[in-house]
């Protein structure tokens, strides 16, 4: 029975870390495909397409499924127009949503009928975005020491932070993509490399029955990004870290991506 059940083990663990893998060539997947519409096929002329190759290395994404994504916009006649929302949440919240859509009038439409059901509302281009700053980050999987982050101010890293067992570098978006490869190559074990709003007010949150209602907003966008794999990414002005709470015991967590 200890042999059986430690196959079962084994078995169990193999399914999620599969389940976890497909879920993440997913969204680089998508995130390729956006960066061919928006830029082209070359990597070195179009650094959002060339980060994304960079992120599906990072997964040992296989080629092949890095070339399908990249190929696929060859055989897609639809005209894709990259576009951004702003919109405000409940209890003063503010959110941005990406999107790359060949209907700007349903998926406005849309976006607008999910802020409204969820006590929010669709802003005005510039009404949000000034609380926001669009930057490189990169995660990496422990602290930093001084040395480190002096020889990373020469390469373009403009802010620092730790959490838990987790740093954070902050850097222009447009660096973004040399900094990570500079970073690979020094043997930083970096986690993810992502072009983020990052926020410049803080929202303290602390009932959970608004936890609850800001989530449940959240959780509305991203499954019509996945429904209609428009929306690529979706910033909520909390407002330096997304969060969800464990509602057993109400206790805040800080995360940077709730998706």
């Amino acid at each position: 029975m200890a042999g059986h059940s430690k196959f079962k083990n084994i078995q169990y663990r193999k399914g999620a870390q599969d389940k976890k893998r497909a879920k993440q060539f997913a969204k680089i997947g998508r995130e390729i495909q956006i960066a061919v519409k928006i830029g082209g096929t070359d990597p070195e002329s179009n650094p959002r397409l060339r980060l994304a190759i960079t992120n599906a290395r990072s997964v040992n994404m296989p080629k092949d499924n890095v070339d399908r994504a990249i190929n696929k916009n060859n055989t897609d006649t639809a005209d894709y127009s990259e576009v951004r929302y702003e919109g405000y949440g409940p209890f003063g919240t503010a959110f941005i949503v990406e999107a790359l859509t060949d209907n700007k009038n349903r998926t406005a439409s849309e976006i607008r009928s999910i802020f409204s059901k969820n006590g929010g509302n669709l802003g005005e281009t510039g009404s949000v975005s000034f609380n926001f700053n669009k930057v490189g980050e990169i995660q990496v999987k422990k602290e930093i020491d001084d040395s480190a982050l002096e020889d990373l101010l020469d390469h373009g890293l403009e802010d620092y932070n730790t959490e838990e067992e987790m740093s954070y570098i902050y850097c222009s978006y447009e660096t973004l993509a040399s900094l990570e490869k500079i970073m690979r190559e020094k043997k930083f074990e970096i986690e993810s490399a992502n072009i983020i709003w990052k926020p410049n007010l803080k929202v303290k949150i602390e009932k959970e029955d608004e936890l609850t209602k800001l989530v449940k907003l959240n959780d509305e966008l991203e499954k019509f990004k996945k429904m209609v794999e428009e929306s690529q990414n979706v910033y909520e002005s909390l407002l330096d870290k997304k969060f969800t709470t464990d509602l057993k015991s109400g206790t805040i967590i800080n995360m940077e991506h709730l998706a």
